[in-house]
């Protein structure tokens, strides 16, 4: 019994999976926070362009 909860403690595949589940899920983050700055500059420069053509 003492030796299962003693190799239960020293596991640590589970906290890999979560570390690496935190830097894609900040991968993430970085990725839509660029993605919808790009989006509204393009909208800008699109409707500037619109605006200009008219």
């Amino acid at each position: 019994m003492m030796s299962l909860l003693k190799g239960i403690i020293r596991d640590e595949s589970g906290a890999t999976a979560i570390e690496y589940g935190l830097i894609a899920a900040l991968i993430s983050v970085a990725a839509i926070t660029a993605f919808a700055t790009v989006g509204t500059k393009l909208s800008d420069l699109m409707m500037n362009t619109s605006n200009k053509l008219q």
